[in-house]
């Protein structure tokens, strides 16, 4: 009777210890967190959380930006980032005389239009949301399909894209060429007054490179003002390199891999399929996969995804968190289509946040943008 009376108290303990082990989450030191993300040191932080197909030999995790690079070919210069801005902002280099780079990439609204897919020539509405050029320079593919290998090359997409400027690139070049007032800036630029597209190419990708953001209150966190963040913020620091898994894709301190993924939004059957990369490399193996964006200033770049239908972040978060349970398009199973149907990356799958985790994880990914910058427009040469 005594032994009876001794192992139901200690079945109900350990069954209420094993419930409470799965119930509750697991308990968070803030402050020690705060203390070794604030240390200055990323070799101190806790170890990432990555994916088995994350390439661990190359992982490079989140912090501060370098330096901007510039390359060996078209070194920086002044008097050719000056040039870089005028042609930015100039409609001549469109057939209509009314679109320029900055028509879509507008400095107030975070360098990207705030449009769910941009309007281009006779306003003809574009397949996908604008990218920002916010600190395209650390791109290494340029484009949600990465069909330019660098801004330089770049620079001549939208020029002949007959859904945004329209305009042949001879065309475009004779029309900069006959601007008298193009020939100081282009000496200036380039030791003399020849207008050539390789040179426009140049004078824009520099430019673009310029467009840098600020240091935000992510970098002030990690270089050592540990006061900058509040403890949610703290939380969804160490939730976005954790169980949140966004540091599989969104690393680096460009806040990308510069990688291409399908995370289930190729919206596969309807009027608004894309392919992405596969439209470029023609790798079925590539079929739904989008450059990963950066997350650097995304509070600011509204609305978000490839083709623009995420109006809130919350969105995003929620559709990762889930796994993006998108259907299979069963009815092409077996036809002529079975071999395009979209497969998603393995690192798609679902996370189990928390509304509070979700609410950390916002906080942190806020951190991230600074406030939209107001540039002097060019005055157009004559």
């Amino acid at each position: 009777m005594k032994l009876k009376k001794l192992i139901l108290p200690l079945v109900l303990l350990l069954s209420l210890t094993a419930y409470k082990s799965i119930e509750e989450p697991e308990y968070i030191d803030i402050q020690e967190l705060r203390k070794l993300y604030s240390s200055g040191d990323p070799s101190t932080w806790p170890a990432a959380q990555l994916h088995e197909n994350v390439d661990k030999t190359t992982f490079q995790d989140i912090g501060v930006l370098p330096a901007m690079p510039y390359p060996a070919y078209n070194p920086y210069s002044e008097e050719k980032q000056s040039l870089g801005k005028v042609l930015f902002f100039d409609p001549r280099l469109s057939s209509s005389g009314q679109i320029a780079c900055a028509s879509c990439h507008n400095p107030e609204l975070g360098w990207t239009d705030n449009l769910t897919r941009s309007f281009g020539h006779d306003r003809q509405t574009g397949k996908r949301n604008s990218m920002t050029i916010l600190n395209s320079g650390y791109a290494t593919s340029l484009f949600w399909d990465g069909r330019a290998k660098s801004l330089e090359d770049q620079a001549q997409f939208p020029i002949g894209d007959p859904l945004e400027m329209n305009e042949k690139l001879t065309i475009a070049v004779d029309k900069i060429a006959k601007v008298k007032g193009y020939k100081p800036l282009f000496e200036a630029a380039f030791g003399d007054s020849k207008v050539s597209l390789q040179r426009i190419q140049y004078a824009i990708a520099t430019f673009e490179r310029s467009i840098k953001s600020p240091k935000s209150k992510f970098d002030h966190f990690v270089s050592g003002k540990s006061e900058a963040y509040t403890d949610q913020q703290v939380k969804g620091l160490h939730l976005f390199r954790t169980k949140a898994q966004c540091i599989n894709c969104h690393n680096t301190p460009y806040f990308s891999d510069n990688q291409f993924h399908n995370d289930g939004q190729t919206l596969f059957g309807t009027k608004f399929e894309d392919f992405g990369r596969y439209n470029v490399t023609k790798d079925v193996k590539d079929i739904g996969k989008f450059r990963t964006p950066t997350l650097r200033e995304v509070a600011n770049t509204k609305p978000w995804m490839h083709h623009g239908h995420f109006p809130s972040l919350l969105d995003v978060v929620e559709l990762y968190n889930l796994g993006n349970p998108s259907p299979v398009q069963k009815r092409y199973l077996g036809t002529a289509r079975d071999s395009l149907i979209p497969k998603s990356d393995p690192m798609l799958q679902k996370l189990s946040l928390s509304k509070e985790e979700i609410g950390d994880l916002l906080a942190f990914i806020e951190t991230l943008s600074t406030p939209n910058q107001r540039i002097m427009i060019p005055a157009l040469p004559k």
